[in-house]
């Protein structure tokens, strides 16, 4: 049995990461999971939050902003709609996640006309969005709806 799995982490514009890794904890939509070496076939879909990844190297951690992972028993693809690295995270990534994520919810309130559905979805994004820059140490500020 491998100790190792191939992860690769994509985004649109980049190859964000491409190694071996022993455990990468994902942030699934449906709650987080950890995949390992030899884990049984998955697609989840990603909620924002961290992507902690165990490898050769230590520990890595990755902001993602949502996408897609594909699990399978040889390693592990993320394809997120956008991906820093922690250490590549700013103030102003972070500020600009936020108000993007807010958007989202202005627009689904005004489309929706505040129906449960869309607008809790918006919302936990939002939510999440801003946890996210919590648990890095960055203030993500409150915007106003």
């Amino acid at each position: 049995m491998a100790d190792t799995m191939q992860f690769d982490l994509v985004s649109p514009e980049r190859r964000v990461a491409s190694f071996q890794a022993r455990a990468v904890k994902i942030p699934g939509s449906e709650g987080d999971l950890t995949a390992m070496p030899n884990h049984a076939p998955l697609i989840t879909t990603l909620r924002p939050g961290i992507l902690h990844v165990e490898g050769e190297r230590g520990s890595d951690e990755y902001i993602v902003t949502g996408g897609f992972a594909q699990i399978t028993p040889e390693g592990i693809s993320v394809l997120a709609e956008e991906s820093y690295h922690r250490d590549e995270m700013s103030q102003e990534i972070l500020d600009r996640m936020v108000e993007d994520a807010a958007e989202r919810q202005r627009k689904s309130i005004e489309q929706s006309h505040n129906e449960p559905g869309p607008t809790d979805d918006a919302a936990k994004l939002l939510s999440d969005m801003m946890a996210v820059g919590s648990h890095i140490g960055l203030s993500a500020k409150q915007p106003s709806l």
